[in-house]
């Protein structure tokens, strides 16, 4: 087997190492302007990267940091792709909404609301 090359475009590397399910989704990511290397804006999918070159791009909801450890040959399993970066996104905190701010007497009524209701139309309370 050769050896991993010292360079390679960024949409292939993006899709070796699992981030993109295929390279036409890492290359429009790319070139829509979302995905950040050494912290300047990459443009183009062909530019090149390699060990030790910091990415930055959004993944779902997520903001990723990612220093390149190796280039890598193909896209292989899950730990195979894990091996070619070191992830120093910052530790995910809670993601669930934080819950709506009602005011008194405004907007739909809650649950327990409308059973404070219905107590009183039954005059059970």
């Amino acid at each position: 087997m050769s050896e991993a090359p010292d360079r390679i475009r960024l949409d292939k590397w993006l899709h070796f190492a699992r981030f993109f399910k295929t390279r036409t989704l890492s290359a429009a990511q790319i070139t829509g302007g979302h995905v950040r290397v050494n912290a300047a804006r990459a443009s183009k999918a062909a530019m090149t990267v390699g060990a030790g070159d910091v990415l930055t791009f959004t993944q779902g909801r997520e903001i990723r940091v990612i220093r390149i450890m190796q280039t890598g040959t193909r896209r292989g399993p899950a730990n195979e792709a894990q091996a070619l970066y070191e992830d120093l996104s910052p530790p995910a905190g809670d993601t669930a909404a934080p819950a709506a701010i009602r005011a008194e007497g405004h907007g739909r009524p809650t649950k327990k609301d409308r059973r404070a209701l219905d107590a009183l139309k039954s005059g059970d309370g």
